[in-house]
Order: C-alpha cells, then structure tokens, then sequence
C-alpha cells in the first residue's frame, strides 16, 4: 500500500465518505462502495469528483469488469 499526505486512520472513511457521496443520486451505494475503498486504502480523494491522483491506491482499484471500483 502507498503512504500519502492524505492518508489517514479507518474510524475517518466514513467522514471522508460523505464528503466524497454529497452530490450523487445513489449516496448508500456510493457509500458502501467509498468505505470498502477506503478500507483498503485509507485515503479518499477530496472533493465529490475527481482529484483520485490524491490516493493512488483508491483511484487504481478495479472491478471485476476493469473498470474504476471507487466513486
């Protein structure tokens, strides 16, 4: 896992998460799917959009299909 500025404990996701879901249609699934991201890496990007070069970890998570896991 890659250490970053923005790293932080796993108690903070779920603070972090709902900056990161204000502004979604779906905000428990973007919920569950941000907190397992950042479970994993324990970083958010900031904002509700963009700025994953922020956790390099969370923006190069995949599904099983390829594509980007984490809102």
């Amino acid at each position: 896992m890659e250490i970053n500025f923005f790293s932080f404990f796993i108690v903070e996701c779920p603070s972090a998460c709902s900056v990161r879901c204000s502004a979604t249609h779906h905000p428990g699934n973007c919920m569950d799917v941000c907190q397992d991201c950042c479970g994993k890496c324990l970083c958010v990007p900031s904002g509700t959009v963009g700025n994953k070069d922020e956790c390099p970890c969370y923006r190069d998570l995949k599904t099983k299909y390829g594509t980007p896991k984490c809102p």
